[in-house]
Order: structure tokens, then C-alpha cells, then sequence
């Protein structure tokens, strides 16, 4: 008689083609919200509306130290790059002609590495990495025959990092958001800890339940850290704001470089 919910996302950045340039240059829009000057020489995958894939690089449009003099100094963002196609093209008519057009979506080499050490470095650990762990938890109980205490629904969103990702969820008592942990500035978490967080950009989380989480990590010797986020939102924010009454919480592993390279 009593439902919690853990919540992960499985949507990342990227972009969408916003126009083409009469001479085939690609303009975009973003998805989420990218570092563009990390993404600055990245290569991408544009996908058309009919599954055809065609591959290209972000570039600034000042491209080149050799010819322009801005081109150390210009502000990366969408309005000053482009994507520049792997094809011959040389107008708007012969990206059209490949099938490319407006609303493809654009999607960013992640470049995952596993090193020698045990780091995992990627784009978009956050929050892949714990849809990972997610799949743990549900491996770990199978194998172990273990039945939760409670009703335990498991919930992959697809629209978190635009903001309405868990917007409606099933009828649930309490919500646990597992996303990444900001690390950095004045916050205490680092990539060792789990990240508890008592509030973000969108608000206070549930007083209970987070001490709750608290007194689970000193019980258990889980390193942790106890950290405001200044800039996020989570599932259970957009759950939140979607009408949702139940109680929620924000955890996750601390992630540096956040939406930038992991």
C-alpha cells in the first residue's frame, strides 16, 4: 500500500537543424543546454527523417587561425557555428538533395573512454551512467531474490534535459530523482561521493526523505556530500511542477564538467 519511484533519464544534449545557408552550411538550434565552446571541432550525426545518417563537424565561422583574425577569440555559440557536412555540397539545393532539412536532429560524438585507471570520461554520463545503475539495482535484487518492502516502479524519462522529462508519473508516495552530482565552485561533492541534494534552481527537495538519504550514506560508510545546486532541475522538479503530490528527493555520483566533457 505504499509506491516509490526511482526516476532516470535516458535523453542527452545535441542540436537540431535550424537552417541551411545557400552555400550548404548548417545553422542549428540547441537541445538542452550544450557548452558550445567544448564542442567547438566536435564531430556529429545527423539523422534525416527517413534514417538515412550523414556525418559532419561543428566548426566556428571562423574556422581557420590562418584566415581570420577573430578566430581564437569569437564567442562559440549557435549563432556563430555551423555544422560543416562530410559530402560534397556546395548550395542549400545539394544538402535538400540528400534528404537533410529542417528539425533533423544533430547528435554529438560522446567519445566514451574507459582508462587504464577506472575512469569513465564521456559526454553525457549524466545521466547515462546511472541508467547503468539503474539496470544494477533491478540485476542485483533478481539475483539475489530479494522483494522490496515497498512497490518499487522504475521510471526512465526522455524529456529531462528540457525540462518536463517526469512530468506525469503513476501514482507514487515518494520519488527519487538519480541524476548526476554537481561538483565544482564552493560544493563539496567530488567524483568519489554520492551527491545528496537538499535543493536546486527549482526548489527546496523533501526534508524527510533527504535526511533520510543522508542517514542511509553515514549508516552504511557510503562517502557523500551534501550540496545546493545553483543551476539544475531534475525529474522530480518537472514531476513537481506537473501537479505530482509526493514526496521527493535528488541524489546521484558526483559528475565534474557537467554537460560539457565528463
Amino acid at each position: 500500500d505504499y509506491t516509490v519511484g526511482l526516476s532516470v533519464h535516458v535523453d542527452t544534449l545535441g542540436a537540431m537543424i535550424r537552417s541551411i545557408s545557400s552555400d550548404g552550411k548548417i545553422k542549428f538550434t540547441s537541445i538542452g543546454g550544450p557548452i558550445w565552446p567544448t564542442l567547438d571541432g566536435e564531430y556529429c550525426t545527423i539523422k534525416t527523417r527517413d534514417n538515412k545518417e550523414y556525418t559532419g563537424t561543428f566548426l566556428s565561422t571562423s574556422p581557420a587561425i590562418h584566415v581570420y583574425k577573430d578566430a581564437s577569440k569569437k564567442e562559440r555559440t549557435p549563432e556563430t557555428m555551423y555544422v560543416r557536412l562530410d559530402e560534397i555540397v556546395k548550395t542549400k539545393e545539394d544538402v535538400e538533395k540528400l534528404g537533410i532539412g529542417v528539425g533533423n536532429f544533430i547528435f554529438i560524438d560522446p567519445k566514451t573512454t574507459i582508462t587504464d585507471s577506472g575512469f569513465v570520461k564521456s559526454r553525457f554520463l549524466d545521466d547515462k551512467t546511472n541508467v547503468a545503475s539503474k539496470f544494477g539495482l533491478i540485476k542485483y535484487l533478481k539475483e539475489n531474490d530479494i522483494t522490496p518492502k515497498y512497490t518499487l516502479k522504475f521510471i526512465i524519462s526522455t524529456y529531462e534535459e528540457v525540462g518536463h522529462g517526469a512530468a506525469y508519473i503513476p501514482a507514487l508516495d515518494e520519488l527519487i530523482a538519480v541524476d548526476m552530482g554537481c561538483i565544482g565552485d564552493d560544493l563539496t561533492c567530488t567524483e568519489f561521493d554520492v551527491s545528496i541534494c537538499p535543493k536546486d534552481s527549482s526548489g527546496p527537495y523533501d526534508y524527510e526523505l533527504t535526511n533520510r538519504l543522508i542517514d542511509l550514506a553515514k549508516a552504511n560508510n557510503i562517502n557523500h556530500a551534501v550540496d545546493i545546486y545553483p543551476y539544475y532541475g531534475s525529474d522530480v522538479s518537472a514531476a513537481n511542477r506537473g501537479g505530482n503530490d509526493f514526496k521527493g528527493a535528488l541524489m546521484g555520483p558526483g559528475v565534474h564538467a557537467s554537460h560539457g566533457m565528463e
